[in-house]
């Protein structure tokens, strides 16, 4: 299998080294910004002159700390309505030597699908008018485009049918593009897995305009694409998907606990009983200033789930009273906001009032009962942030780390997601940060420290360019965090269908050239 694989790609490289655009020496921005004239509606394009430029720009940025005067902003944006127009922006950017950057919602935590942490020319291609959710109800599956978001796609397959439902994250405006691309975590993956486990066929724009399927791309390439990190591979346009069956009614809970009654020795139980937990049952934690939210999602009735947690967790006293019945679209409004107006997951709003830093990490090993007691103690500092705590097991546990880039399954207890907020100054707050990440790194999978792709992090490291490509050595220092062993597979694909690495961001999937190993 693995000669099989390995002359697949070879084969790939051959094929395609033939069938390259060749690329200048370098960047023409008046080339480029000229070609796009040609080739686009002038209504699709925004250039930095434009008086909607920084409208289209700010859209759907969320945090302000990458909208100042000094950050690198792109030559113009792209905001297509159809694969064409992605076709023609991928070829005059390939013609002309201009880089593109690739936005579906704006998530990114380091805001890299709009801004470069360099100086650098570059374009971005914003997807948010390619947002459209097609429902097959018959054969259980969706089409839906990256522009759309979570709560759309969520909202418009329960409208379709509310029997039927789709594992993905919690918060309703992350865009479908770029949440995929990285695996996309969330409150049902115990039970049907990450969104990529659901993802059947593709349809992208390589680094030569082409338009490709699954089968016109190939098994490496559609392996890459789901979980591999966005934007390395090409521009993903659409997803169809495997939509599962979800009960007519759902249960959740939201159980709050102060932090000097109990909550260590809730803390000590719920990681050994979060992951082996009835798959049908998800109970994450989020940490902050005086409290502990036990928050759960049940697919099935309230009755069942107070049984199951009177056997299971105990320690917990959650009672018949503690429920919120509801459709499971009520329960994805519930969990985001809070409230259960399915209206609101429509909403694409922003703010640029909150900074925000954000770090991840992987548990692999239970955390003593001593340990979580100092933990928590972190948490009553006045600059303190929130945890996430994402429990894993179920479903998870059953996928080799291999079968997709996301590696991160057997084995895994939970991962941690840091978020710090501020506004003014910073200092206190990021210090806090950095230091109470440090201290979790005696906790945390430490052999190597793993991190979620989707949680974008710099401080782990960046691409190096050498020649006008990154280096295989450069990015293994950041990718390997991410993606494990799985990081030089996705490099051989890089390799394969991007040589010239067109595609690039300061964390972008690096080619594995010949002789670099």
């Amino acid at each position: 299998m693995a000669m099989r694989k390995g002359f697949a790609l070879a084969f790939l490289v051959s094929f395609l080294s033939c069938h390259l655009i060749p690329v200048p020496s370098q960047a023409s921005s008046d080339g480029f910004l000229q070609c796009l004239r040609e080739k686009l509606p002038s209504e699709l394009v925004f250039e930095q002159g434009s008086s909607s430029f920084t409208t289209v720009l700010v859209s759907s940025i969320r945090n302000p700390k990458f909208f100042t005067n000094t950050t690198v902003r792109p030559l113009c944006i792209v905001t297509p309505t159809d694969a064409t127009h992605v076709q023609a922006a991928v070829r005059c950017g390939r013609w002309h030597g201009v880089r593109l950057r690739v936005r579906s919602g704006g998530h990114d935590y380091e805001g890299l699908s709009y801004r470069s942490a360099r100086s650098e020319v570059f374009g971005v291609v914003d997807l948010a008018k390619l947002r459209t959710v097609s429902v097959d109800r018959f054969e259980s599956t969706a089409w839906v485009d990256s522009g759309a978001t979570v709560g759309e796609l969520y909202y418009t397959i329960a409208k379709n049918n509310p029997r039927l439902g789709f594992p993905s994250g919690v918060c309703s405006t992350i865009g479908v593009g770029g949440h995929f691309s990285g695996g996309a975590i969330g409150m049902m993956m115990r039970k049907h897995g990450l969104s990529i486990d659901k993802v059947i066929d593709a349809k992208l724009v390589n680094a030569n305009g082409d338009l490709l399927d699954k089968a016109s791309m190939g098994e490496d390439l559609f392996w890459a694409i789901r979980g591999g990190g966005g934007e390395s591979f090409g521009i993903v346009l659409s997803w169809k998907v495997q939509l599962v069956h979800v009960p007519s009614i759902v249960t959740v809970f939201n159980i709050g606990k102060p932090l000097d009654q109990g909550t260590v020795e809730l803390l000590t139980k719920w990681q050994e009983v979060g992951p082996s937990l009835p798959d049908d049952l998800t109970i994450r934690v989020i940490l902050q200033r005086d409290q502990a939210l036990f928050q759960a999602l049940y697919l099935g009735t309230c009755r069942l789930l107070a049984v199951t947690m009177r056997s299971k967790f105990p320690e917990l006293n959650m009672t018949t009273a503690d429920c919120h019945s509801m459709t499971w679209l009520q329960s994805a409004a519930f969990i985001n906001s809070g409230n259960t107006d399915v209206e609101a997951l429509l909403s694409r709003n922003t703010s640029l009032s909150t900074f925000t830093k954000n770090k991840s990490d992987y548990v692999r090993t239970a955390i003593s009962k001593l340990d979580w007691s100092n933990i928590i103690s972190w948490f009553q500092m006045n600059a303190a942030g929130m945890i996430i705590l994402e429990p894993h097991g179920g479903f998870m546990g059953t996928v080799p780390a291999a079968a997709t880039p996301y590696p991160h399954r057997n084995g895994v207890l939970f991962n941690i997601q840091y978020i710090v907020f501020w506004q003014g100054d910073g200092t206190a707050t990021t210090t806090w940060l950095a230091n109470f990440y440090e201290l979790m790194g005696k906790h945390v999978s430490n052999n190597t420290r793993e991190a979620y792709v989707n949680y974008r992090d710099l401080d782990i490291g960046q691409n190096v360019v050498v020649g006008d490509v990154s280096t295989f050595d450069g990015g293994k220092v950041w990718g390997e965090k991410y993606f494990m062993s799985n990081f030089e597979r996705l490099a051989s694909v890089k390799a394969a269908v991007d040589p010239t690495d067109y595609f690039r961001n300061e964390q972008s999937i690096p080619p594995l050239l010949q002789g670099q190993k």
